[in-house]
């Protein structure tokens, strides 16, 4: 699904001598590639405080301990997503809420966010799911309107800007009362092992959120607030260091990915295509930059999706289900509160969904050879 090995030997060098770098002076924890990355993700994303961590999903936990969450407090996310936006809510003993999702974006239904609220509500985590961002307009005024927080899970969207109705622009992540993010080596910008960092404008947060990830600790030995174990290793900030100026080029070519098969898939009606963006409830737009393809996911109609499956690892063509089986459906989540007529939308998109490979090293040949396995297949 994605070619790690032919991104790193376009960057070998740079990466290869900041790792050396780091071996050599052996800060491996806390080192100065740690903070030079930290600011170049704080200029990169316009925002005043990025706080690294050891991964996304403790990033997500870190975001709600310090918004002082409580037991039962409710936390209202979307259903269709990976378990790690819903796992951390359990952790923390708080009432996960899972809402529906759209269509065509497979964010967050704002009418069923909106019939979640009640009392007990107290955050919203938009997932800007497959790398395009939510409808952050509107979920920022239904915050506004209920005094609630709102966490931006960005672990597949980082890079994906997002652009209000008055043409303001603000990246994915900094939107929000929090954002977090994953450097997953699969991801748009990743490490090569495990990372993740919190994003924030709110200074007092920020602050609490640099004792969290270090244990509560301040000043070494004197702990101010219950916290974590969770650090960016030193090596992994520096390869991300090194990786961060060419992620709006690695997006770009992303984008170029999604629009090849785009325009292959466009006469088929058994194949519907992903939207290219919807930045607010009116406008869609084509070349925005608010969709950075971290996935490229097709619904299909009529077909047989494990026969096509079969099909495309006959001819050596990766491809993937993300995800198969909704949060409401899981073991770990099921809830007496939750209604099968409510989720509509998620329990077609897990029987007809399929993910394609995407990734920065395509080349058009190798596009081509992908498409037109398919459309033989779906005739």
């Amino acid at each position: 699904m994605v070619d790690l090995k032919g991104q790193y030997a376009k960057i070998k060098n740079e990466v290869d001598s900041a790792i050396i770098e780091v071996i050599e002076n052996t800060a491996f924890i806390n080192g100065p590639q740690v903070k030079s990355f930290q600011k170049n993700l704080e200029s990169y994303l316009g925002v005043k405080h990025v706080i690294p961590c050891a991964n996304g999903t403790d990033a997500l936990q870190i975001a709600m301990m310090g918004l002082g969450l409580e037991q039962g407090d409710e936390v209202i996310t979307a259903d269709f997503t990976f378990a790690a936006t819903v796992e951390t809510i359990g952790l923390l003993k708080l009432t996960p809420v899972l809402v529906d999702v759209e269509p065509d974006t497979f964010n967050i239904d704002i009418d069923a966010l909106k019939k979640a609220i009640t009392s007990k509500t107290k955050a919203i985590i938009p997932v800007h799911l497959f790398g395009q961002c939510s409808n952050m307009e509107a979920v920022m005024d239904i915050a506004k309107t209920h005094n609630l927080f709102v966490i931006e899970d960005t672990a597949q969207a980082i890079g994906a800007d997002y652009t209000f109705s008055d043409g303001t622009k603000k990246k994915a992540g900094t939107i929000g009362t929090v954002g977090t993010t994953s450097f997953f080596p699969s991801k748009n910008l990743g490490c090569y092992g495990d990372g993740g960092a919190i994003f924030t404008n709110d200074d007092a947060l920020a602050h609490t959120l640099r004792g969290m990830v270090n244990h509560g600790m301040y000043e070494r030995y004197y702990h101010d607030v219950v916290g974590v174990n969770s650090r960016l290793d030193t090596i992994q900030a520096a390869v991300l260091d090194i990786k961060l100026p060419h992620l709006d080029s690695y997006c770009d070519a992303r984008r170029n990915v999604a629009s090849f098969y785009n325009k292959a898939f466009a006469e088929s009606d058994k194949i519907i295509t992903p939207k290219t963006g919807k930045c607010n409830t009116d406008t869609l737009c084509a070349d925005c930059n608010c969709h950075v393809f971290h996935q490229y996911t097709l619904r299909l109609k009529g077909i047989n999706r494990a026969d096509l499956q079969a099909h495309l690892n006959s001819k050596g063509i990766a491809n993937a289900i993300y995800y198969p089986v909704p949060l409401h459906k899981q073991k770990a989540y099921t809830d007496v509160r939750y209604k099968e007529e409510d989720f509509k939308v998620t329990n077609e998109l897990v029987d007809t969904v399929l993910s394609l490979p995407i990734h920065t090293e395509f080349d058009d040949e190798q596009l081509a050879y992908i498409t037109q396995t398919i459309l033989d297949f779906v005739k």
